[in-house]
């Protein structure tokens, strides 16, 4: 799939600007995942499986911690599709009360060398009554597929259950994150957010108050505690009084926290940026524990440029917008772990902001997060990097003895040398094999360079299974995760055709024989957990490519 990528982003995507590239990238997806036999495959070789991925969270069984955070779909057009793709949950958003364009064109930039985006798109969404339409449809046309044995006229009762089963397992988690309407002014910003709310709140499994964009005027003024405290009071009882029909769970014997007698409750949550201050970050966790909100998301965008390696006449012309991507990365996880020292386990914590590998991913559980989400990682890595990630992440939670990657959470205390692994990089990303940038379509700020040439790397790919070794991103310098029970060596998936690809079929390594690996050999560990002998060869503990210029690998447009 990969490969096939890589030709579409040569022929087409990369000579788009890159906010009509987005939209050409997403509409391939959902062309391709609209079809029921593509989408069948999608799911069976791309979506998460692997029990050890499971997480409770929410009140929602999901098949796994990574999420797609919103901005992707904002909406809600894709959600079945993307889902497709790996993505345990989808972020549709943010959707405002009222209809409307966002800001002017271009407002979208990459910054290719930082793997990174700069975007000022101005909550540009339909509505979220739109939003809601195509969400009640979706759920209505699900409800009305029937399973397999009803369709060959078997027993009733047994036909309902396959029935059952099966919606369970197509069901998608979607979240819905609400903003305020441009044009509305501050002094009724909180009956705009409302408006969003109940109109959300009968399809949404659970809401975001995204109060952190700052790309909307005066919007990040509402963090403040003193108006923030009457915003999430109010939307707060806004979802309570509503009526939500009662949702299929995800497994027929889990009933995500509802009842027959009453309709779910929506979860609540609120989204902060990487750009408060520390004691912003305390008071706002003080205030959502004292509100009982369900969690909040770490972070939005930022508004800084921190240590960018692009050429500063780039970053430049991209001009102001939110940065996201690789740059944001340790900002986002210093709040995260301020958060979860401050809350605790009261909260769920869902990390964004520069995830792009299974070593990011895992650092954040490490650090405090229940889930993960990104998607300036997805619009590099390309259409496998989700299924990467979730199987980076079971890989790592076996090697540590884990029963499940949740055991993990919050049990960072030290840094540990970092070890080869397939994190989520596509196969030619390599930053030594990165040609020079080329600045073709300078008005819109986004350099366009001829994709990596790795050599062999399709044909590698295929030979096994699209087996990344190595982290390959220019300028890595985070933390490593705490150990949590075992050494954090790959670990070999559990299931058999875990990272096949969905249109080759290709499957790799036998089910992984975990245990408790206790040496400090990384590639001994490797070795002893099953791994193929490409995982071991690449990289070593603690390798850190120079920052390059140099273009990554093709990826879907930005944000």
């Amino acid at each position: 799939m990969d490969s096939v990528y890589e030709v579409l982003y040569r022929a087409l995507l990369r000579h788009l600007p890159a906010e009509a590239a987005h939209r050409a990238g997403f509409w391939l997806i959902r062309t391709a995942g609209a079809l029921p036999a593509v989408n069948w495959l999608l799911r069976r070789w791309l979506a998460p499986r692997d029990p050890v991925l499971r997480v409770q969270a929410l009140g929602l069984d999901l098949p796994g911690p990574l999420g797609l955070a919103a901005g992707f779909d904002k909406d809600a057009r894709g959600v079945a599709e993307l889902a497709a793709l790996g993505f345990a949950f989808i972020e549709v958003g943010t959707v405002t009360a009222q209809a409307q364009p966002g800001n002017p064109r271009p407002r979208m930039f990459r910054l290719p060398a930082d793997r990174a985006v700069v975007n000022r798109m101005g909550f540009n969404n339909a509505g979220a009554a739109a939003a809601a339409e195509r969400l009640r449809a979706r759920q209505l046309q699900a409800a009305a597929r029937p399973g397999r044995r009803a369709r060959r006229g078997g027993d009733g009762r047994r036909g309902g259950a396959r029935r059952s089963g099966r919606r369970a397992r197509d069901r998608v988690v979607v979240g819905v994150n609400i903003g305020k309407t441009k044009a509305v002014p501050a002094d009724e910003a909180i009956a705009d957010y409302v408006t969003s709310a109940r109109l959300v709140a009968g399809v949404a499994d659970y809401v975001v108050v995204n109060v952190s964009s700052p790309n909307t005027p005066g919007l990040r003024d509402l963090q403040a505690v003193s108006s923030l405290r009457p915003l999430l009071t109010a939307v707060r009882t806004a979802l309570d009084g509503q009526v939500r029909p009662r949702r299929e769970p995800l497994v027929p014997e889990a009933a995500n926290g509802e009842t027959a007698a009453a309709g779910r409750r929506v979860p609540l949550l609120v989204k902060i940026a990487p750009d408060l201050t520390d004691d912003d970050v305390d008071a706002i966790a003080d205030l959502a524990v004292d509100l009982c909100l369900d969690g909040i998301i770490a972070t939005n965008t930022t508004t800084a440029r921190p240590d960018l390696v692009s050429d500063p006449a780039l970053v430049a012309a991209a001009g102001a917008g939110g940065l996201s991507g690789v740059p944001l990365r340790p900002r986002a996880l210093e709040v995260l772990r301020r958060l979860h020292a401050r809350a605790g386990d009261r909260l769920v914590l869902i990390a964004a902001g520069g995830i792009e590998t299974a070593d990011d991913a895992w650092e954040r559980i490490a650090a405090g997060a229940t889930l993960v989400q990104a998607y300036t990682g997805f619009i590099y890595g390309g259409p496998r990097w989700p299924r990467r990630i979730q199987d980076g992440l079971a890989r790592r939670a076996r090697a540590a003895g884990l029963k499940s990657v949740s055991e993990a959470r919050g049990t960072m205390v030290a840094p540990l040398p970092r070890y080869p692994a397939d994190d989520g990089m596509s196969p030619s990303a390599t930053p030594s094999q990165a040609e020079p940038a080329q600045t073709e379509h300078a008005w819109t700020g986004d350099a366009r360079a001829e994709p990596a040439q790795a050599e062999d790397a399709q044909a590698s790919d295929a030979q096994t299974g699209d087996t990344q070794t190595g982290d390959t991103r220019a300028g890595d310098t985070r933390a490593e995760p705490a150990q949590t029970g075992g050494a954090q060596a790959e670990d070999a998936q559990a299931e058999p055709a875990r990272t096949g690809d969905a249109h080759t079929g290709d499957a790799r390594g036998e089910p992984a024989q975990t245990g408790d690996a206790q040496t400090g050999d990384a590639q001994a560990e490797l070795a002893e957990a099953g791994a193929a002998p490409s995982e071991l060869s690449e990289a070593e503990p603690g390798d850190r490519p120079e920052p390059v210029t140099g273009q990554p690998p093709p990826n879907l447009a930005g944000s």
